[in-house]
């Protein structure tokens, strides 16, 4: 049956890890990604056979699962944050991405270009998995919870200068004239995007919810996240990128509700394909090969960017349990890594050991994310106990 087997393995082994998640009160996620390390190539059992086509199907799957987080974001409800969002994001961004290429040159032993691209991708966090973790706690609403959503936009938006500079580190000469062109489509693109997104799409669902299919309504949805993010690549930038920027702008649209109550079923479908597919990728033998390479790696991000974003959280303004809540809910890599980590590799931008080394810690620190944001509470109450009792 093809990919038609391999769907139904993906499906079951997601329901039984879910369900074992569950059991033992961790969160859903976990126990899909530990369910596709079991059916991925790397490990003994039922393996997955078509990956490269589950991989395209799981590319679509991001792409509708960000367009209907970008659906989740007001802007107006991060009118309060956007402060820190839009100063202290990019603050965030620089610091991180040169920490960890600096680790990279001086502790892992990693060429340049290898250590700034790995820089990079550290220096980003997972949407999907912060939103996903606070939506299971039901703390989507508080202002904490908002800070992390305006940070984790501003991180998600600079993937697109990213992907534009960094590939031009692997021949520097005419590095500028390539770099004009690539930002002038990327602007064109966005411009283009905010277009469609804010006047063509609500006029194109304002006549589909007039013939009153909630059917049609719904295939017009996921038709118009899919189909911009698909007009993004093929302008060059990322296909789920794309998908969320579309998002964003139509959340602030009349139909942003209901878009987002019909799409839900699917996204947590497509959310599971993610996840599973996230942990077909994870190669024991590698970890094993570079076990104290990932360790260290693993850790010091975890750490890292907990103290750097509490810190940054603190020094806005945030006080009382707001630095712990978002240095440690946005202590993990995120999904836009997987991105980076495929284009680097693809064009040969990067060496196999930096790219492993990238996808293993973006999975371990996606699987530790929800264990370590529950942490925040208590590490912060213990901290507050021990600072007023401490003498003056």
């Amino acid at each position: 049956m093809g990919i038609a087997s391999d769907f139904v393995l993906i499906l079951i082994a997601g329901l039984v890890g879910g369900l074992l998640a569950r059991l033992l009160r961790m969160p859903l996620l976990v126990g899909y990604v530990a369910a596709g390390v079991v059916v991925g190539p790397y490990t003994a059992g039922p393996t997955v056979v078509q990956i490269h086509d589950i991989e395209l199907l799981a590319e679509i799957g991001v792409a509708l699962l960000l367009f209907s987080l970008g659906l989740e974001i007001s802007f107006r409800d991060l009118k309060p944050v956007r402060r820190i969002a839009l100063i202290g994001g990019p603050i965030q961004i620089v610091l991180m991405a040169g920490a960890g290429a600096l680790a990279g040159i001086k502790f892992l032993g990693l060429p340049v270009t290898d250590s700034v691209w790995l820089g990079a991708m550290i220096s980003l966090s997972s949407t999907m998995v912060v939103l996903k973790t606070l939506a299971e706690s039901e703390r989507t609403s508080t202002l904490a919870s908002r800070v992390m959503i305006g940070l984790l936009v501003v991180q998600d938006l600079a993937v697109i200068p990213m992907l534009i500079i960094l590939p031009q580190l692997a021949d520097p000469s005419g590095a500028l004239p390539r770099l004009a062109r690539a930002g002038g489509i990327a602007v064109v693109v966005l411009a283009a995007m905010i277009v469609i997104g804010r006047w063509l799409l609500p006029m194109l669902l304002a006549r589909v919810v007039a013939l009153g299919s909630r059917e049609l309504f719904l295939v017009a949805v996921v038709a118009s996240g899919v189909g911009v993010g698909y007009a993004a690549h093929a302008a060059g930038l990322s296909f789920a990128l794309g998908a969320f920027v579309a998002g964003i702008v139509l959340s602030e649209s009349e139909f942003s509700h209901q878009a987002l109550s019909d799409v839900i079923p699917l996204r947590d479908i497509f959310g599971l394909l993610f996840f599973v597919t996230v942990g077909m990728l994870f190669d024991p033998r590698f970890v094993w090969e570079h076990a104290g390479e990932v360790a260290l790696a693993t850790l010091s991000i975890i750490v890292g960017k907990a103290i750097l974003l509490g810190l940054l959280t603190r020094a806005f303004g945030y006080t009382n349990m707001a630095p712990w809540i978002v240095g440690l809910g946005l202590a993990q890599i995120g999904e836009f890594s997987f991105v980076m980590a495929r284009s680097a590799f693809g064009a040969g931008l990067i060496t196999n050991t930096a790219y492993g080394l990238g996808l293993t810690c973006t999975i371990l620190t996606m699987a530790l994310s929800p264990l370590v944001s529950s942490a925040a509470l208590p590490l912060g109450q213990i901290w507050e106990r021990r600072h007023k009792s401490a003498p003056a």
